[in-house]
């Protein structure tokens, strides 16, 4: 999706009333709010962007880990230790990929959650540590985050292992940021 696509639908969007249900949404966290005021059917539609046209919005750390698969160090992100109520954005394009409620201290290094917002997560097979792992980056900007495990607590036995880099931690009592891209 190109910024002007993107540009088209907000208006779209406000044509038909519901530029109001996006503030209302990330006001309120509604996740599934956002999703719907996205597109039309809900979904989300990947943005049409080169990974060098991120490097304007992260520092080199966070552009590595997104765009060039990098991992950042254990027990270094200061994400380890969010404990508040709120949503994890994407670092790149902000859109929404984790709620506070299904993070957990998997003590591995890396923030973890048990659970993802699906709709907003894509996946592929890694094989760069020669046995298969499954990635997952932002579906709307391509984005890597990290490797899902099935070593993770219930209810899901998932452990979402993601690098603190490629998130930012919105806390509840505050609005979610613009979408960019």
């Amino acid at each position: 999706m190109t910024r002007r696509h993107f540009l088209d639908g907000l208006a779209a969007l406000s044509a038909i009333g519901m530029a109001g249900t996006w503030a209302q949404a990330a006001n309120a966290h509604d996740i599934a709010a956002v999703t719907a005021a996205l597109t039309q059917d809900g979904s989300i539609q990947r943005l049409k962007v080169g990974r060098d046209y991120w490097r304007q919005y992260l520092d080199d750390k966070a552009w590595n880990v997104l765009f060039r698969e990098a991992t950042e160090p254990a027990f270094t992100s200061p994400l380890n230790d969010e404990k508040r109520a709120g949503t994890f954005v994407c670092a790149a394009c902000h859109l929404p990929l984790f709620s506070s409620e299904t993070k957990y201290d998997s003590g591995t290094g890396w923030p973890s959650f048990y659970a993802a917002i699906d709709e907003h997560i894509g996946t592929k097979r890694d094989f760069r540590l020669i046995f298969p792992r499954t990635e997952y980056h932002c579906l709307r900007c391509g984005g890597h985050q990290g490797h899902v495990f099935n070593d993770g607590p219930p209810p899901t036995g998932k452990r979402w292992c993601n690098n603190g880099v490629a998130l930012r931690f919105v806390p509840l009592d505050e609005p979610l940021p613009e979408l960019r891209g």
